[in-house]
């Protein structure tokens, strides 16, 4: 089965969304309309986490046109929406994913990425509920189709049915934010699943754990001291870019606190480990910046986005 990205595995670091005001005349030239944004910094990363998803359904016209303003070879990865992560608490949610996947996600084609699914910090973990929910996740597209034709009624006008004509993986990451989600029991369920826990750094607010429970590796730096601002030092670029080598080289990062066994995480493909980074510290300008820096810290090829030979 063919999967979005290449063959050979790839460490792709990008920004968490790229419509800020902020960012006009500083990391967008000041003479680039609104309009233009994405092409500008889909052309400056080879990956952006596509975050309007979260707060509500998007339209299938709208992936259509993400997909075409985009290149070749980039990827979208899509956060899921809050609807099901924090209204619904993960119960119940078969119609509110097969709405989501009928939204238009698959118009994205080739450049669908994996899946976010961000929970709320006062979501504590509840082994039962966590593994109904991972069950009921596709992991192709033509799973997923068949999942989005149990859309509701009120979707039907707006939906986005027809799988992509070769089929591919579809990939999950699960971003917690509750302490009690750090014990082996979860580790063990995201890894039953082939579901990646996110690697996140929050400035000490929520846990930040490396268990490797999936074929990649999926990060989230939401800001080295203060949360969503806070910019990364060098220093702290040098050790995320060690970290990431380590994970896409199929080894165990240091100085990441585990809450399962490591010798369980599941092996690395032949090819390495695909690595997706990206930098949510987009309030004060720090997020272009850094992402280009631990860019640069990895020496990745702007050609292939794989490391280059050293």
């Amino acid at each position: 089965m063919g999967t979005p990205a290449a063959a050979a595995a790839q460490i792709r670091i990008g920004v968490s969304g790229w419509r800020y005001a902020p960012w006009r005349g500083v990391f967008y030239p000041d003479d680039l309309v609104q309009a233009q944004e994405l092409a500008f910094a889909s052309r400056q990363f080879p990956v952006i986490e596509l975050n309007g998803s979260f707060y509500s359904l998007q339209r299938p016209s709208s992936y259509a046109a993400w997909a075409d303003g985009t290149p070749e070879g980039f990827v979208f990865t899509v956060k899921a929406p809050r609807f099901i992560t924090h209204i619904l608490r993960l119960r119940e949610p078969r119609a509110a994913i097969a709405n989501f996947l009928a939204s238009g996600l698959f118009a994205l084609g080739p450049k669908l990425g994996p899946i976010l699914w961000q929970l709320p910090p006062s979501l504590p973990f509840d082994a039962r509920l966590l593994g109904d929910f991972l069950a009921l996740l596709p992991h192709d597209t033509t799973q997923g189709a068949a999942l989005a034709h149990e859309r509701e009624p009120r979707m039907r006008g707006r939906e986005w049915l027809a799988p992509p004509p070769r089929p591919w993986r579809i990939r999950h990451a699960l971003e917690v934010r509750h302490e009690s989600f750090a014990c082996p029991e979860c580790i063990g369920l995201l890894r039953r699943h082939g579901v990646a826990l996110v690697v996140a750094d929050t400035a000490g607010r929520w846990p930040e754990l490396g268990d490797v429970t999936a074929d990649f590796v999926y990060l989230r730096l939401h800001g080295a001291q203060e949360l969503y601002a806070s910019g990364y030092s060098a220093a702290q670029i040098g050790t995320w870019a060690e970290r990431i080598g380590a994970w896409h080289r199929g080894r165990a990062a240091r100085g990441m606190a585990l809450a399962g066994p490591a010798a369980q995480a599941p092996a690395a493909p032949p090819g390495g480990r695909d690595v997706f980074c990206f930098f949510d510290n987009t309030e004060k300008l720090h997020a272009p910046e850094n992402a280009h820096h631990l860019a640069r810290a990895l020496r990745l090829d702007p050609a292939t986005l794989r490391p280059a030979v050293r």
